[in-house]
């Protein structure tokens, strides 16, 4: 009985030790893992790894080529302020007004038609379109009788339609040369209001200068006078058209000439402030305004541009 306690006994020591070496092992283990992860997060702090060196590189080069673009950038908008204020107070002294904005008035009424809108609930709304709708039902009616009606009246025209001025005389696609339209405008040289009774382009002396529609070349002036050297073209039906401050003609006196056709290259003869067409179209000998004679090549909304660029208040060149 003794022997057998005695073996319990020494089975337990020995369970016990064994017990005791495997905790010390994990204990052992856990410590070399905690100084081993430890002394990873010191060297990272420390020191770099390889690949860590090249992306710590390559982002301090890129971060100092972006503050250099940056500053690069805050100087060239600095100087494009100063040009844009500069470019205004030259418009304003030499035109004295300001410059005009072509997107400003239809931008003020789309935010009034937000905010109009941004109220409704769905009800009005639908019936606010179903009004719209109908009203451009009618437009649409009365604009299909008018185009009927055009169509008529070019089929009874046939080709005298060609000696109607239509086109504009300089090629201006963009609609960025007119500078001045018909009307009282201010004179550049006695700085007093004057009736302009045509529309000035501002191009490169030695542009070219088209016919306007069909005709006959009927006069071919001196550049001793103030408007320079001018071709004036008989159109056959009541219409002239005159093209001034002429470099240089490509035309004779009695010569028929097409729509399309360069009669001139444009320049600065007479009293003329810079480089510019000054075109008139007259019905009956009376001048007209020549904005209303663009229509062979412009679209609904060019046309549109164009009006209120004619409008804009600036002063002639002539």
């Amino acid at each position: 009985m003794k022997q057998n306690n005695t073996d319990k006994i020494q089975r337990r020591r020995k369970r016990r030790i064994r017990n005791q070496r495997i905790i010390r092992l994990f204990v052992r283990l856990f410590a070399w893992v905690s100084v081993i992860i430890l002394y990873y997060f010191c060297f990272s702090l420390l020191f770099d790894t390889p690949s860590e060196h090249r992306m710590r590189q390559s982002t301090d080069k890129l971060r100092s080529e972006y503050e250099s673009l940056q500053a690069r950038y805050d100087s060239l908008e600095l100087i494009l302020d100063n040009i844009t204020e500069r470019d205004k107070g030259v418009f304003r002294t030499l035109f004295e007004t300001d410059p005009y904005n072509l997107d400003i008035e239809q931008s003020e009424e789309r935010l009034a038609l937000y905010e109009k809108n941004v109220t409704k609930n769905k009800r009005q709304l639908r019936a606010d379109l179903a009004s719209r709708i109908e009203e451009l039902g009618k437009e649409a009616d009365k604009l299909e009788q008018s185009w009927s009606r055009l169509q008529e009246l070019g089929e009874e025209m046939g080709d005298k339609s060609n000696n109607i001025p239509s086109i504009q005389p300089v090629l201006n696609k963009q609609l960025t040369l007119l500078t001045a339209g018909y009307g009282t405008i201010l004179n550049p040289f006695y700085r007093t209001l004057k009736s302009h009774q045509g529309v000035d382009y501002t191009i490169a002396e030695g542009s070219s200068i088209f016919a306007t529609a069909d005709g006959t070349v009927k006069e071919i002036s001196d550049k001793s006078s103030t408007l320079g050297k001018t071709i004036v073209i008989d159109h056959g039906n009541g219409y002239k058209t005159s093209y001034s401050h002429l470099l240089s003609t490509l035309v004779r006196k009695g010569q028929k000439v097409q729509r399309g056709d360069i009669i001139a290259l444009s320049g600065n003869s007479g009293l003329s402030l810079a480089p510019h067409l000054h075109y008139e179209v007259r019905y009956n000998d009376l001048r007209i305004d020549p904005i209303h004679y663009f229509f062979m090549e412009l679209s609904p909304d060019e046309y549109q541009r164009i009006i209120r660029i004619s409008q804009s208040g600036m002063q002639s060149f002539d």
